[in-house]
């Protein structure tokens, strides 16, 4: 049913119990998991001088980051692929599920509350509302 899981991650505690579900779920299916890390460097433009150095310290924290997914996967036997990559990251994480024909996409969401969570524009949100493909939520256990 699933020969390609996606898992967007940005080292977040929310994204860590995504991983922890596409894990899992890779390793049911028995399919490979791709670890995805989006540089949004769009913010850091306007910085005069030194923004090299915030994206390349953003690009070093993605290659971590999926290095993590990819150890944890490694553990369980599923075989994983990294990439860090730049730009706005719901249309690069659509773009990489359309480009590799990713079969579903496990995003952690930090759990809003209040008028939170009535307004639109998360990534995960964008994700779920353009993805062709099912998107699995993953909510923050509220004990972290």
């Amino acid at each position: 049913m699933y020969d390609d899981i996606l898992v967007p991650t940005d080292g977040s505690p929310a994204s860590d119990a995504a991983i922890d579900h596409a894990i899992d779920l890779a390793d049911r299916y028995g399919a490979r998991l791709h670890a995805l890390y989006v540089v949004d460097g769009s913010a850091y433009s306007t910085l005069e001088a030194g923004s090299e150095v915030v994206i390349d310290a953003l690009e070093s924290e993605g290659e971590q980051a999926t290095e993590r997914v990819a150890d944890a996967a490694a553990v369980a036997g599923v075989e994983t692929t990294t990439t860090v990559t730049s730009g706005t990251a719901y249309r690069a994480i659509r773009e990489y599920a359309d480009e590799r024909a990713i079969d579903m996409i496990v995003m952690g969401t930090h759990g809003r509350k209040g008028l939170d969570r009535y307004l639109l524009g998360s990534v995960t949100e964008r994700v779920v509302r353009t993805a062709d493909v099912p998107v699995l939520t993953v909510r923050q256990p509220s004990d972290e």
